[in-house]
Order: C-alpha cells, then structure tokens, then sequence
C-alpha cells in the first residue's frame, strides 16, 4: 500500500467522465473510501440506478488507486439511500455554472422509498449560467445523458444544459 498519499486523495481526484469538469467528490457519488491490510474500498452511489457511466467510473477510480501503488482495491456501488442532487457541493455547483451548465436547484423532498422519476415539467426558477436571466425556456427534456435538460435563455439566447433537480 501506498504511503506517499492516501486513497481518498487519489479518489478525490477522479472526474465524472460525462461532466468533466466535476471530481467524483464534488458530484457528491463518493460515500467512502476505506484503507485496510485487505487493500482500499470505494463506495459509490450512481446519480441514478440506469446511470451509463458507471463502468467507466469504476475502472477509472481503480487505474487511479493502482496508478498511486494501491495494488489491490475494489469499487462497491450501493443504492440506498439514493442520490440526491443536493450532494453536489457548492464548488461543484460553481463548477458547472462556470462550465455554462446551470446546476440543479434544491431537489424535490419525497418519503423514504423508491425515487419518483418525474419526466413533465418541474416548477422552479432555472436561471442562465451565462447572464444570469431567471426565466429559461426549456427546450428538451434530455439532453446528453438523462440527468441533464436542454435549456434556452430568451434574454442572452444562449443555449444550455441544466442539471435535473433529483
């Protein structure tokens, strides 16, 4: 194992393969990395059950770990509780804006359960990561991956993705 740096600095530094810009940390998908004699343990919560980028992030965090001398180190992913949009931590959510992409709002509060997959419009203000505007016009409801809406400002007339509140 390796001594030089710890495993959960060597995770901290694995980006989201579809949001670039974003480390896995500041996604808010990292629940835990643990260092023992049996080698480094990484537990993960997808954005969603369905999430495509799953495999690619697995086996990124893995050639991290191995890439920084952790020989032997395994990903779990767990489902419950679900992952809530509001785990992106506000340098993530800066992040994005600063990417041109406007970061979710506060996610909808639901019960203990199953996590609603709400495909209609949703109420709330999305503002314009590029002027600032604060009544976007919704232009698709999926955009490069199912998370994320494609969004136009009547304002600045920019188009943008936005991150959906889950």
């Amino acid at each position: 194992m390796s001594t030089m740096v710890s495993a959960v600095d060597v995770v901290g530094t694995v980006t989201d393969p579809e949001l670039p810009m974003l480390t896995l940390d500041d996604l808010g998908i990292v629940r835990g990395v643990r260092e023992g004699a049996d080698g480094v343990v990484v537990t993960i919560t997808p954005t969603y059950s369905g999430c495509p980028a799953m495999e690619t992030i697995r086996d990124d965090i893995l050639a991290a770990l191995r890439s920084a001398g952790f020989a032997r180190a395994e990903v779990r992913t767990v489902l419950a509780p679900a992952w809530s949009s509001d785990w992106i931590s506000d340098a993530g959510r800066a992040k994005l804006a600063e990417a041109g992409i406007s970061p979710p709002g506060p996610a909808p509060r639901r019960a203990a359960g199953p996590v609603p997959l709400l495909l209609g419009a949703r109420p709330g203000v999305v503002s314009c990561p590029h002027c600032g505007h604060r009544e976007t016009e919704r232009i698709a409801a999926f955009s490069a991956t199912a998370c994320r809406e494609l969004r136009r400002c009547p304002e600045c007339r920019e188009p943008f993705e936005h991150v959906k509140e889950i």
